[in-house]
């Protein structure tokens, strides 16, 4: 409601003006929604907002009158103006809403959840006669937090004898198996409609396994055995739970819920890019909207924060001046290219609605129990050949001897597929055309090798090396290929740590040439990219803005906003491969780039040696451990003031600075894990890097750096979604010559919740942590938890939002980058 409100869209006026014919007037709109004229309604169409009118007044709500905007107001008087939203669903507070909520209850929520549509085999091979009896039978709306054995414990409770239970922590279905049909009636009758807790209410649907016509792959079964509980066997991936309703019709178009409600049609483009539908300037108009309510919610949990006894800061006074936003919000940058404009993208490995192996993405969310997948061909910030590699690898799994990754029994073998690009330089980058700036293509394929055979996964990679080879060759234009990598994954999220294990697979520029090799002992593969005239060389897994053009504004914006010079001493805090330092450079006098990849600080170094800039260090670790230190270690001299002490006091406070920076340097410790200077006079096409030497040489040029002072001292942080560590924010925050942040964030959220903790006063007294208001911590928003941790921030100076401005990162989502100044 807010944010329709504060849009201020031009749109056209109704015949709403006066309260004295407000029954007249909604007769007429009456006439005009059940009778429009062609005529007349078409070209007004094309002017309205898509949400015109889909949201009743809220003066209208409590008053039941017409509201001062007049004509010029976006929002219904009554429920006859009322219109559905783009997504067909209709204002919460509205008439017609309360009544379908009435109606149908239990519906509600899986409509608005999309339905839960599984694929994944949950069902052992042994029960699958069981389930195909109607002994088995799938409880939906379970508590996401309940495990197996609360599940177990709430049927024991209720007196419901069965056979087996399945239940996954974070999902909404469990299975459950009977013995006889009598168990089965009464657990019907007992559950079917009954409450669990305050919002959840059970349905009981059954469970019908769906076979496939696929070759049988037991003799590939993982050679472990648990002790407890067995994984289901590797033809149970084919086993897929049928979606079908009530009146137990065949599936519509393969998109029946689970629930036993059809559900809505979803495709990944709805899924994947659900401002598609839009167009471009009105994904913008939206996306601008809802930062102004994000950062509103700043200004009222600042507000929150202050201590008792401490007068509120200017900023919070001066927000009622520009609508309750903490700062002007100066507008969003348009991505100069719209389509087609990641250079990395994510595929999962799975099953379709159909139970066809499928390369793509997931049709929902895995613990709202949706493990379909569906080809990416739909999604239109997915270049083509991307997808053209996901369509050669779904083709080389319809083939394969592996299994593919079963997500709820955590077996199986493909995982993942990765297609990173590599494009020209962007003043060449061709925006009509973006494949055709296409130049490199790294491909990292996800697995896990654990209990197969070595000599079977040899065999299977080099199969694949050669399809994606032939694949690859045969379009027109060939692809590029680049790369080939292995990760090796245990884990039960695809989400890999940093050190998962890589190894690459040799690719044979010759298709009659079949001696494919994987080695790991060499220099990890790579692929290139341009920004700003820079070339950035990227490993596998090292960090890289996905929209290569757009995130030249965002770097321009921050150095813009950062109030750069020779004398200042720039920290880039997650600084990735080191784009917003080494793009920088040129404008400072020292960056010093903080990251916890080792594979992206070795690319950092690279990078700065490629491209010639020799006033950059890049310091691997997290920066919760190392901030501090590097903050000590080159703030610790003081300004010049008095030129008579300034000598005495620069050779005591030398020798100490030496002691700490042999001491961090070359001591192994906690805070710094190592380091890497670039090495002035390397050749800038050289790629090998001499670490003993650059060890060697860390030491000397942090001595050489002491001495040099910085007037002014920048930090500019681009943390991932879920923001800064609180250690990072309190060194930040303490830390007096800091005076100007610049703070990039993909999560508003996680902004806001970090501001608070930033500008909000400190208590004259720092209060300590109670345990018992402690206790709901696990409940409490990241606001309401930064709320509560700047109670307990040391006594220093606030930061103060000065201005903020979006980039547009991500055409067709929802998502976008906000780039906030704070200063002191």
């Amino acid at each position: 409601m807010d944010a329709l409100e504060s849009s201020g869209l031009p749109n056209p006026p109704e015949n709403v003006s006066e309260s004295g014919a407000a029954e007249t007037n909604q007769s007429e709109k009456r006439k005009r929604e059940s009778d429009p004229e062609p005529d007349q309604a078409a070209p007004q169409q094309k002017q309205q907002h898509p949400l015109w009118k889909t949201s009743l007044c809220s003066y209208f709500r409590r008053s039941d009158g017409l509201c001062s905007h007049g004509d010029s107001c976006c929002y219904a008087h009554g429920e006859a103006e009322l219109k559905p939203r783009p997504d067909n669903t209709w204002d919460p507070t509205s008439e017609r809403a309360k009544k379908i909520a009435k109606t149908e209850p239990d519906n509600a929520k899986s409509e608005a959840e999309g339905g839960v549509m599984m694929t994944d085999a949950f069902v052992a091979a042994a029960e699958e006669e069981s389930c195909s009896s109607g002994l088995s039978k799938c409880l939906v709306n379970l508590p996401m937090k309940w495990s197996l054995d609360k599940l177990r414990s709430f049927l024991n409770e209720q007196g419901i004898l069965f056979k087996s239970a399945k239940k996954k922590r974070g999902m909404v279905v469990g299975f459950v198996t009977f013995e006889s049909a009598a168990q089965v009636k009464t657990a019907v009758e007992e559950l079917d409609g009954k409450s669990v807790g305050n919002n959840w209410t059970l349905k009981v649907t059954d469970v019908i396994p769906r076979s496939f016509e696929k070759k049988n792959k037991t003799a590939l079964l993982p050679q472990t055995t648990q002790q407890s509980e067995k994984p289901a066997p590797v033809s149970d991936s084919s086993d897929m739970t049928e979606l079908k309703n009530d009146q137990g019709d065949d599936p519509i178009d393969g998109t029946l819920a689970l629930d036993g409600s059809v559900s809505k049609g979803r495709s990944v483009r709805d899924v994947v890019t659900p401002l598609a539908h839009m167009a471009y300037a009105d994904q913008l108009e939206h996306k601008k909207n809802s930062l102004m309510q994000t950062l509103k919610r700043l200004t009222r949990n600042a507000r929150k924060a202050c201590p008792n006894g401490v007068s509120l800061p200017e900023w919070i006074l001066k927000s009622r001046e520009i609508g309750g936003l903490p700062c002007k919000l100066e507008g969003i940058l348009e991505s100069p290219l719209v389509d087609g404009y990641r250079n990395k993208c994510e595929f999962s490995v799975g099953y379709s609605l159909q139970g066809r192996p499928t390369v793509g993405f997931l049709l929902g969310n895995f613990r709202d129990g949706v493990t379909a997948i569906e080809e990416p061909v739909d999604c239109p910030n997915v270049s083509r050949v991307a997808c053209k590699y996901a369509a050669i690898f779904q083709e080389f799994l319809q083939h394969s001897a592996m299994p593919i990754w079963n997500r709820l029994n955590n077996t199986g073998f493909w995982r993942q597929l990765t297609v990173r690009e590599g494009r020209t330089p962007c003043e060449a980058a061709d925006v009509d055309n973006p494949d055709a700036s296409i130049l490199e293509v790294m491909l990292m394929v996800q697995v896990c090798t654990k209990g197969f055979d070595d000599g079977l996964v040899k065999s299977e990679f080099e199969r694949m090396a050669q399809a994606f080879t032939m694949g690859a060759a045969g379009e027109c234009p060939p692809l590029p290929l680049t790369a080939l990598v292995i990760q090796d994954h245990t884990g039960i999220s695809n989400v890999a740590s940093p050190d998962a294990p890589l190894q690459s697979v040799s690719i044979s520029k010759k298709e009659s040439d079949s001696g494919l090799q994987t080695y790991s002992d060499v220099v990890e593969p790579r692929i290139h990219d341009y920004i700003n005239n820079l070339w950035f060389s990227i490993s596998p897994t090292a960090f890289f803005q996905v929209n290569t053009l757009a995130a030249e504004k965002l770097y321009s914006l921050a150095g813009d906003w950062a109030g750069l010079g020779p004398d200042t001493l720039l920290f880039d805090v997650c600084c990735g491969t080191g784009t917003i330092g080494l793009t920088l450079a040129h404008r400072v006098g020292m960056v010093v780039g903080i990251e916890m990849n080792a594979s992206a600080i070795t690319d950092a170094q690279r990078n700065a040696e490629m491209n010639g800039i020799d006033n950059c260090r890049f310091v691997c670790g997290k920066a919760e451990d190392v901030m501090g230190s590097l903050l000590k270690e080159y703030l610790s001299l003081p300004q010049k003031q008095d030129e008579t002490d300034t000598l005495q006091r620069s050779e005591d406070e030398m020798k100490s600075a030496e002691e700490t920076i042999d001491s961090a340097d070359c001591a192994p410790g906690p805070e710094v894990s190592y380091c890497l200077e670039h090495e002035n006079g390397r050749s800038p096409n050289g790629i090998s890097v001499d670490e003993s030497q650059i060890q060697k040489n860390c030491t000397s040029q942090n001595r050489n750096t002491m001495m040099q002072q910085f007037k002014n001292v920048v930090a500019i942080v681009d943390p991932p979604r879920v923001g800064l560590h609180p250690t990072v924010i309190k060194v930040l925050r303490t830390h007096s010559r800091l005076s100007r942040l610049v703070y990039i964030s993909c999560n508003p959220e996680s902004l806001v919740a970090n501001s608070i903790e930033l500008c909000t006063p400190s208590a004259d007294k720092t209060e300590k942590g109670n345990n018992k208001n402690n206790r709901g911590w696990r409940n409490m928003s990241s606001a309401g938890l930064a709320r509560h941790r700047a109670k307990s921030m040391p006594n220093s100076e606030p930061f103060k939002p000065v201005k903020a401005m979006a980039v547009d990162l991500f055409p067709h989502t929802s998502h976008c980058e906000l780039v906030m100044l704070l200063e002191r």
